[in-house]
């Protein structure tokens, strides 16, 4: 594996960051807009295509609701982003939904709210990623055939540029977003000049006829048309991001961070807006099926609206075309930097709250929470591999995670507000906190009926599978923990506890070979003092047990050598009885075992070293009054990574060391002169008594 400034390492990632430097990472608003607002403004690439999706399967008729549909989208949006800029200014810690909740509604509510932000999330990226693809795939339809091969390597290349830090990665993003942006005002602008000038567009789907699913009229109808509101709210998916980013804005993080949103909802709306009325002028039609769609050329796969849009806007100007098609593929794979900044800074304040595991909280090397990017980056990997990377599938279960977070996280606000005025007295600023809980309040009723459209209409196509989720994952939390309080309530010492001694220090080195490892774990073990020292071997083949004793006893060793009989061959149990009786004899006495381990310099090594010792040490934990000291002999091999800093302690202490003849020498030195015997008051007990 790399170490921690291996070349490798710092041509993927960069120079590992000081701490202090995180100062540095802090974004200005420019470049926080792209980081932040990526995903909800990437959604505009397809919300307006589900909610065609939707409507096509009561026929083309349907398509007369696409306006009001949009209308609807647009105020949701709108009261969404007036309520977390209030959020934003109440909370600027970066909990987002989970802070909130957790304070106003319970810690229990707050974890729930985290279990459907971390799934959302995780949905972020696989739906993103896989919406560019597809459209990739309709201006290059050869993609098509590799659409999970593409999908899972632009996750990874995603996720080495988050590993980089996200100063550098935001630097990065800003580009491909602002130019995302530019191109759908540039077409939009070129169109409304086209309609104006009384030149006809048309999409090439325009003329083609829709299959009906459904013949919609009554409650039917009713359904579908909500359906398709629930799919168009995948448009407000990543406004919470910027909530819980806030403690990566610079000064003032909140003022900067409402501003942010706010800019964000104007963008996204504009294009949401501008998109779905080109899809109505270009007349562009969509199925959800190919097979729906009548016109469909044989083998090919319907393109993408955007796209559509684009070839009837620019026309014979393919260069347009191309130009949007690439820059939407790049912001939706750039969308999931959204969740890849969320889902890690979520994960660190979980697990310092103790609900996940404690290596989430951890920074690596560019200040970036390494592990929780990794964890976002494998789950979404493994959605796209079993939906095919097929936007339409993963898509059902989008927007559900969401809106749990912003129905609950606008009535904690409610709460927030309700308990702050019962004690504030300035009628300006009560004023202000009233219209601030008007604002989440309304937003409270907007986003909990959205929810319950989303859940009707979307639960049966596959959004069960998240509700079944989050609550998994909700227990899966609480019982993390729960383990965490029990090991806590366990190792804190009582008031009056002090530490105890051992009555004495019976050491056992364990002997294989005499060699050079050996001889050094003699020495150690004799330099620690312990009350009685003897080598311990296993008579697994009678010749090799002899030569070993003869070596002993040639060379001078006065430690004492006892040999353990195994007539099964086994290695690992007869120590464990030894050590055991041991315990039995003499429970006041602490015992410690010294097993020689060698070094290595290269992975592979490992295999075929130190295998039987790692199953003894694995099992020697388990028994009370135990210790277990590795003894480590280098390599050779080892020394490769002596100038490495993570691994030069080591070296150091080789160099540093007595070499094995002088540890030998050391060790008959002590015995000879009596030091190294047992005191004579007791006997360590044989095997079984």
């Amino acid at each position: 594996m790399a170490s921690g400034n291996s070349p490798a390492k710092r041509f993927f990632f960069g120079r590992a960051l000081r701490s202090e430097n995180l100062r540095s990472t802090l974004l200005p608003k420019r470049i926080a807009l792209p980081v932040f607002a990526s995903d909800a403004l990437s959604s505009n690439a397809y919300a307006t295509q589900e909610i065609l999706l939707m409507l096509s399967l009561g026929g083309f008729a349907l398509f007369t609701f696409t306006p009001w549909i949009a209308i609807a989208v647009v105020i949701v949006y709108f009261t969404v982003v007036a309520s977390y800029r209030q959020n934003v200014h109440a909370y600027p810690s970066g909990g987002g939904d989970y802070e909130v909740v957790s304070t106003n509604l319970g810690q229990r509510a707050g974890v729930f709210v985290a279990s459907a932000l971390l799934v959302d999330y995780v949905l972020t990226v696989a739906v993103s990623i896989s919406a560019a693809v597809a459209n990739i795939s309709s201006a290059f339809p050869p993609a098509a055939r590799y659409a999970v091969v593409l999908a899972v390597v632009f996750i990874i290349l995603m996720t080495l540029l988050n590993l980089r830090g996200v100063r550098e990665s935001g630097t990065m993003f800003a580009i491909p977003t602002y130019a995302f942006i530019i191109g759908i005002f540039t077409m939009v602008m070129w169109g409304m000049w086209r309609i104006f000038d009384g030149q006809e567009m048309r999409a090439e789907s325009a003329d083609w006829e829709i299959v009906p699913e459904y013949a919609a009229s009554g409650f039917l109808l009713i359904f579908l048309i909500a359906r398709a509101f629930s799919s168009g709210t995948t448009a407000l998916t990543g406004i919470e991001a910027i909530a819980n980013g806030v403690p990566a804005f610079r000064k003032p993080k909140s003022k900067n961070a409402a501003t942010t949103l706010l800019l964000l909802g104007l963008i996204s709306m504009a294009m949401f807006t501008a998109i779905t009325w080109l899809a109505i002028q270009t007349g562009v039609k969509v199925a959800e099926k190919d097979a729906d769609l009548i016109g469909l050329p044989e083998g090919q796969t319907q393109k993408t609206v955007i796209a559509q849009v684009a070839q009837a806007v620019f026309g014979d100007f393919q260069i347009g075309y191309l130009y949007v098609s690439i820059v939407t593929a790049l912001i939706l794979i750039l969308a999931a930097n959204t969740a890849f900044n969320g889902f890690p800074v979520l994960g660190s304040i979980l697990a310092r709250d103790g609900y996940l595991p404690r290596q989430l909280h951890t920074r690596g090397d560019r200040l970036a929470f390494s592990n929780g990017i990794v964890f976002l980056a494998t789950a979404a990997a493994v959605l796209v591999v079993i939906y095919g990377a097929s936007v339409t599938a993963l898509i059902q279960l989008y927007v559900i995670g969401v809106f749990v977070s912003f129905t609950l996280s606008q009535i904690g606000m409610v709460r927030h507000w309700n308990r702050h005025l019962l004690f504030e007295v300035d009628p300006k600023a009560r004023r202000k906190m009233m219209r601030s809980r008007m604002i989440n309040t309304f937003g409270f009723l907007m986003t909990g009926s959205v929810l319950v459209i989303v859940l009707s209409t979307k639960f049966l196509n596959g959004a069960y599978l998240v509700v079944i989720a989050m609550p998994i994952l909700y227990f899966i939390m609480r019982s993390v923990r729960k383990h965490y309080d029990r090991v806590a309530t366990e190792l804190a010492p009582a008031d009056d506890e002090r530490v105890t001694l051992p009555s004495r220090v019976h050491a056992i080195v364990l002997v294989s070979k005499v060699h050079k490892p050996t001889l050094r774990a003699l020495a150690y073990a004799r330099a620690s003092r312990p009350a009685y020292l003897e080598g311990l071997t296993v008579s697994v083949e009678g010749g090799d047990t002899a030569e070993l004793t003869a070596q002993w006893e040639r060379r001078g060793i006065s430690v004492p050598l006892r040999t353990l009989d195994s007539p099964y061959r086994e290695i690992t149990r007869p120590i464990l009885e030894y050590v055991r009786g041991l315990r039995r004899a003499s429970p006041r006495d602490l015992v410690t075992v010294y097993i020689p381990e060698y070094v290595v310099g290269h992975w592979y090594e490992n295999l075929l070293h130190n295998q039987s010792a790692l199953r003894l040490k694995t099992r020697l934990r388990f028994t009370p009054g135990v210790m277990v000291v590795s003894v480590p002999w280098q390599l050779v091999s080892s020394e490769r990574l002596a100038d490495d800093p993570v691994s030069s302690g080591a070296g150091a202490v080789r160099r540093g060391e007595p070499e094995p003849e002088a540890a030998e020498a050391y060790v008959a030195k002590q015995y000879e002169s009596g030091e190294g015997q047992h005191d004579g008051t007791s006997h360590p007990p044989k095997l079984g008594s």
